[in-house]
């Protein structure tokens, strides 16, 4: 009985260890397509300077070089792999907690519905919120720097450490952290959501198994899901991204998250939270149909 027990214990932990591992493989993918995209629409977001993405991508090449685009890689390399290795992880420890209390209630009938789906996104993204906060606060301020004479930190580590020292660890290196839980609480409930409803559809539809999806399916589902992630979750960006690259002491403009959502109403308009949707959802497509496509792709290697 006991040595049941640990064999059900053990296959539970190998089973988290294969959600965690497949993540960071689709982590590593999502940064490498996406970061060009991001540092175009963090420097939209946040600078009034550029009229459009275009011109945005053609001053940061012109002014910076093509490098540029990668401004800020290896703090989101290391940690954007974290971060998506601990979405894949509690999304799947949720599901599975629900489908146990479906199986408790109705044995015939375990699955999800799609309001569960939608929580245990959640819950990813809150766990994620404690490590996505920091790792992309360091990420916008590498950003978002002037280049050159003007340069503010010297590598994320020193980015971390002069963070630090403004008003410590929490006000600091985790300001936006509010802001920073409700987005990716929303982001990535919808996230979840949009693609498990677009591979239970096609298997059902199909009148076949989830792993006899083929590969480009995962992948264009995956890219649809990324698009619903940022048009449900992108006001609350923006404001993350202006309080992230807002200064310190006398500099600061923003006192709070709900103060940030006043004078962006105030000065721009409810335009104001969209400003860098278009780069956003272009980038949203490849790098959310990279994560997806890698992920499913390496638990069926792994399995």
């Amino acid at each position: 009985m006991a040595d049941a027990a640990a064999e059900l214990e053990e296959g539970g932990m190998v089973r988290t260890l294969k959600d965690l591992f497949a993540g960071a493989a689709g982590g590593v993918a999502q940064v490498l397509l996406g970061q060009p995209f991001d540092i175009v629409k963090v420097r939209l977001q946040t600078s009034t300077t550029y009229p459009n993405a275009l011109a945005a991508a053609k001053s940061i090449y012109t002014n910076e070089g093509a490098l540029a685009f990668y401004k800020g890689t290896l703090t989101p390399l290391i940690g954007i792999g974290a971060c998506v290795s601990i979405q894949f992880g509690a999304f799947h420890q949720a599901r599975r907690r629900f489908e146990t209390y479906n199986t408790s209630k109705s044995p015939l009938n375990p699955g999800l519905s799609y309001a569960q789906y939608y929580a245990s996104g959640a819950f990813a993204g809150i766990a994620n919120s404690v490590i996505s906060g920091p790792i992309e606060h360091v990420r916008i301020r590498l950003q978002t720097q002037p280049h050159g004479a003007g340069q503010l930190y010297n590598g994320p580590l020193d980015c971390v450490r002069k963070l630090s020292a403004h008003e410590g660890v929490l006000k600091g290196l985790y300001r936006g952290e509010a802001v920073t839980i409700l987005r990716e609480a929303q982001a990535y409930g919808v996230w979840f959501l949009a693609f498990e409803y677009l591979m239970n559809a096609d298997a059902t539809r199909n009148k076949i198994l989830r792993k006899e999806i083929p590969s480009w399916k995962i992948a264009f589902y995956g890219g649809l899901a990324g698009e619903a992630l940022w048009l449900a979750s992108y006001p609350f960006d923006v404001v993350k991204s202006k309080m992230q690259s807002d200064g310190f002491g006398k500099e600061m403009r923003y006192k709070s998250m709900s103060d940030c959502f006043r004078q962006t109403y105030k000065g721009e308009g409810l335009r104001g939270f969209w400003k860098g949707i278009a780069p956003t959802l272009l980038r949203a497509m490849p790098v959310s149909a990279g994560t997806f496509a890698v992920v499913e792709m390496t638990m069926r290697a792994i399995n």
